[in-house]
């Protein structure tokens, strides 16, 4: 096994662990504890822009879903739940929150009149257009550590692991 110049918090983990149950590999563990760091890590550092603009978790993904659809920016509650992997619940409760603030809107389907469509109002595609391109910068600045190859490899990577678990 290599030694890395630097370590971080799972290093010491697996190191724990070699120590305690040599006959264990840990490997897996060491993938899969960084990725929940990571991925911890960076729901925190991505939620400060949204933050500012006064959204919750969440609330700009049900924004940038409806931006995303094209005009006339609007979808049916059981699409927008699975552009965004979420339950219908947590969209009801997002679209709520969004809606008080004036940036959706729901009305009756024109194609089924039991059915509801959830719209992007003026206000939220100005305020999803001018959010998108500092959510985009922020991430930039959180990959900063990695070049473009690297990027693209661990996106490649990540894909493999997302299919096959999907």
């Amino acid at each position: 096994m290599t030694h890395p110049i630097f370590t971080d918090a799972v290093d010491d983990i697996a190191a724990q662990w070699a120590v305690e149950r040599p006959d264990l590999d840990v490997g897996p563990m060491e993938v899969i504890g960084r990725i929940h760091r990571v991925a911890a890590l960076l729901d925190t550092r991505l939620r400060e822009v949204f933050a500012e603009a006064a959204l919750g978790n969440g609330d700009f993904d049900v924004l940038a879903s409806l931006r995303r659809s094209g005009a006339p920016y609007e979808l049916a509650p059981t699409e927008l739940s699975a552009t965004m992997m979420v339950t219908s619940g947590a969209v009801t409760k997002r679209v709520d929150r969004l809606q008080r603030l004036g940036l959706v809107g729901r009305r009756v389907s024109a194609s089924d009149g039991r059915g509801r469509v959830i719209a992007l109002t003026e206000r939220g595609r100005t305020l999803v257009d001018q959010l998108h391109p500092l959510h985009l910068a922020n991430e930039d600045r959180l990959l900063h550590a990695l070049d473009t190859k690297e990027r693209a490899q661990l996106a490649a990577l990540l894909r493999k692991l997302l299919l096959t678990l999907e």
